[in-house]
């Protein structure tokens, strides 16, 4: 019985599809198919249940995936403790954040973590969905908030909060805008999601909170098109710092509220790096999750 076969019977029940594995190592799906039904041959029994739209373990299935699994993680672990010592990490890396995060605030880290790690193979999955972590086999994801619900391993990375900005030349032609009880009368530029478009709160250097409401014409999903937006003139609009405090200290935008913590929802918001609760953390998870807090201190200058 080959290891392999074993491996990839741990795969598809972990994918819930032959297809799924398939793409994943970029081979025809029926040798994934074949490989599993050798497997079920050799043992005379079906680990399997198959429809046309589901994979289902059978009772035998999930005694012998709870046996071998184990045994699967580990001799991955031996290979890779042996090839680690002259390779450094190997393997493909799964890394997923939102699209206006991963692009402002990872892609100018590539060029480093390529040089860094030569061996290492990296898949930047940017969606503002939330993708199932064992699902969609991602290694490491990046995702903002004030807590992060659901399973895994949650490291945080570094404190976010939200300005109100504007831009100069909108500013010149707007009405007056020194104090946020004076948002309402604004078209302000909104995100979309519902927290957002109705109200925003703010708390001054006292810890008094107040909520005002917003309205506009403008709501759009993605970040960096609103940050676009507000460059344009179009309008006041409430977005991460890291995506505009170079904007502020480059003059292209005003913080128009300096002396109020701003949000939607809550103050206290993070980055936290998560990782799938396995009892083995690879490598290349641990490599990269280190280069991510080494690296903070170049992103500093927009984090603050």
């Amino acid at each position: 019985m080959e290891t392999e076969a074993l491996r990839l019977f741990v795969e598809v029940t972990r994918r819930g599809s032959f297809a799924a594995v398939a793409r994943d190592r970029r081979i025809d799906p029926s040798l994934v198919s074949r490989a599993v039904a050798s497997l079920e041959h050799d043992l005379g029994v079906r680990l399997l249940q198959r429809t046309t739209r589901r994979l289902a373990l059978t009772e035998a299935g999930e005694r012998y995936l709870g046996r071998i699994e184990p045994l699967v993680d580990e001799l991955d672990r031996a290979r890779e403790a042996v090839l680690v010592l002259s390779t450094g990490p190997i393997g493909t890396l799964r890394l997923t954040a939102s699209v206006a995060f991963g692009q402002r605030c990872l892609v100018p880290l590539l060029p480093q973590l390529r040089s860094s790690f030569p061996q290492l193979r990296l898949e930047l999955l940017l969606t503002d969905a939330k993708l199932d972590l064992v699902g969609e086999r991602i290694d490491l994801a990046i995702r903002l908030g004030p807590a992060v619900p659901g399973d895994g391993v949650r490291v945080k990375w570094f404190d976010t909060h939200y300005r109100v900005c504007a831009s100069p030349a909108y500013l010149q032609r707007a009405h007056s805008l020194r104090d946020p009880a004076e948002l309402p009368a604004h078209r302000c530029l909104l995100f979309a999601l519902p927290e957002f478009r109705s109200q925003w709160r703010f708390r001054d250097a006292e810890g008094i909170v107040s909520e005002v409401p917003v309205d506009g014409d403008i709501v759009i999903s993605n970040a960096l098109a609103l940050r676009e937006c507000t460059l344009a003139g179009m309008g006041p609009a409430l977005l991460a710092h890291w995506l505009i405090d170079e904007d502020i200290a480059q003059g292209r935008l005003v913080d128009l509220f300096p002396a109020y913590r701003a949000s939607a929802t809550d103050f206290e918001t993070a980055a936290w790096l998560i990782y799938p609760s396995w009892t083995f953390l690879p490598y290349k998870v641990r490599v990269v999750v280190d280069f991510l807090k080494q690296y903070l201190a170049e992103l500093q200058p927009r984090l603050e």
